[in-house]
């Protein structure tokens, strides 16, 4: 992980320094966004019924207010497009950036990039959040906003707060404390959830299907349920980026050039939870994007936040859209669960990232 400047970090940065920096994120951005469209095209045109890239697009500039096309298809294909591939498609767009750009938030407070959007027991608290709701006699709308996506937001907002609660049980908030709270509560929360699982009969088994994650429910209440969380998120990141790169000092130098240390960490991990709860809420439990995007930009691009949190953020929201098409049309017409297929895809990737890391710094 790159180092930063401490003279640059207590004097700011030069103009020329600063315009070259900028240059160099502007190239990445751009062929992000490229292959986000592309990815998008891609997701709207594959599935059961295949539609023409240039009749999806059609439709969708169709909608636009100065544009007036009228595409020549069916009617059907529109409602394919804009009730079921589009709400997916932005779907897949939200919860790609909201795990990559909270795992890469994730890995700057801790200083490790190993860590993910889980290590505090996000995950953990929401499937067991899910698990109550679905078991509950509360109404069940899976196909729309109901108490499944609620409860599982709310479960995992309820662990980051006990999570953080005891870690300040000594004081300070340090990252030791984080860690081993999140583990034990984590284990908690799925040792609850494994007793509902056994328990629960033939009314638990969506209970698996939130675990192992996917998208094959999302619809734009959904999408309306992580906007503001995901967009919210990533701003504060946006903004505590040069502290993040300042915190990779040690804490010590940090606070020597005027950085609140705690404070900074929890306003970090506050941001990045809530984007992660909001895409577990959404699309269940998805492993691996928020640990591999992240080291891969870094590794592509160096480790300046700034420039880090903007590409992980494109490039983790490319990645779900194209492993999301690939698990609705590998199978047709069974639909591979995402996290099954981001674990099966993400493990081996990952390795092969740590080991040229490995030789590129011998």
């Amino acid at each position: 992980m790159a180092t930063p400047n401490i003279e640059s970090a207590r004097t700011g940065t030069p103009p020329l320094a600063r315009a070259t920096a900028f240059a160099r994120t502007l190239g990445p951005v751009a062929l992000g966004l490229a292959l986000l469209a592309l990815a998008c095209v891609l997701a709207l045109t594959r599935g059961a019924a295949p539609i023409p890239a240039s009749t999806a697009v059609a439709f969708i500039l169709d909608r636009l207010p100065w544009v007036t096309l009228h595409p020549d298809a069916p009617a059907t294909w529109e409602r394919i497009i804009f009730d079921v591939r589009l709400p997916r498609v932005t779907a897949a767009v939200l919860v790609g950036a909201a795990l990559s750009g909270s795992g890469a938030a994730y890995q700057g407070v801790f200083r490790n990039p190993l860590a993910d959007p889980f290590l505090l027991g996000i995950a953990s608290g929401a499937a067991l959040g899910a698990s109550l709701a679905i078991v509950s006699p509360l109404p069940m709308d899976s196909y729309g906003f109901g108490w499944v996506p609620a409860s599982a937001f709310a479960g995992a907002l309820v662990v980051v707060v006990l999570v953080t609660m005891l870690a300040r049980a000594g004081g300070e908030v340090d990252g030791v404390s984080l860690i081993l709270a999140g583990v034990a509560l984590s284990a908690v929360c799925s040792a609850v959830s494994s007793f509902i699982l056994l328990t629960g009969g033939e009314k638990a088994q969506p209970i698996f299907a939130f675990i192992f994650g996917g998208l094959n429910t999302a619809t734009w209440t959904r999408v309306a349920l992580a906007l503001p969380y995901v967009l919210g998120g990533a701003a504060v990141l946006a903004l505590t980026s040069r502290a993040l790169d300042v915190l990779q000092l040690d804490e010590e130098q940090a606070e020597h050039l005027g950085l609140h240390v705690a404070r900074t960490k929890v306003i970090v991990l506050t941001a990045a939870s809530l984007m992660a709860a909001a895409a577990v809420a959404v699309a269940g439990i998805i492993g691996f994007v928020g640990l591999m995007v992240p080291h891969a930009v870094r590794l592509a691009w160096g480790g300046g936040f700034r420039r880090l949190l903007a590409l992980s953020l494109i490039y983790g929201a490319t990645f779900l859209v194209l492993i999301d098409t690939f698990a609705r049309t590998v199978i047709d017409p069974q639909e591979v669960p995402l996290g099954i297929l981001t674990a099966f895809i993400g493990g081996p990737a990952f390795l092969l990232l740590m080991r040229r890391r490995r030789r590129w710094t011998l």
